[in-house]
């Protein structure tokens, strides 16, 4: 059994058991949290797929985690014009585990 959720602008195809790296949420470290922003349940031919959303489905996760991702650096250069501007970024992030799928 799979789903399609939505989280922080970004669908992920969760698993039960699963970890997973999404966009922070502001739930403390091992609380429970509820996705309700499912966009399709499948549980072998079962298909099912919401109208945007699938009615009375939610994941429910533990939170496992609150980091920072690997920097990334932003070079910004001219050639032949002295000029070279050079930025880094680290995004923050909530580790989840898939706990539940329900319809």
């Amino acid at each position: 059994m799979y789903a399609v959720i939505k989280t922080g602008g970004k669908q992920y195809r969760v698993v039960k058991g699963e970890k997973l790296k999404v966009e922070t949420l502001s739930v403390e470290t091992g609380a429970s949290v509820d996705l309700t922003d499912v966009l399709m349940v499948a549980d072998g031919d079962n298909v099912t797929v919401g109208t945007p959303m699938v009615d009375g489905g939610k994941v429910t996760a533990t939170v496992v985690s609150h980091g920072r991702g690997k920097k990334i650096d932003i070079v910004k250069f001219r050639r032949r014009k002295h000029h070279r501007k050079q930025m880094g970024h680290r995004q923050n992030y909530t580790e989840i585990e898939i706990t539940d799928i329900s319809l």
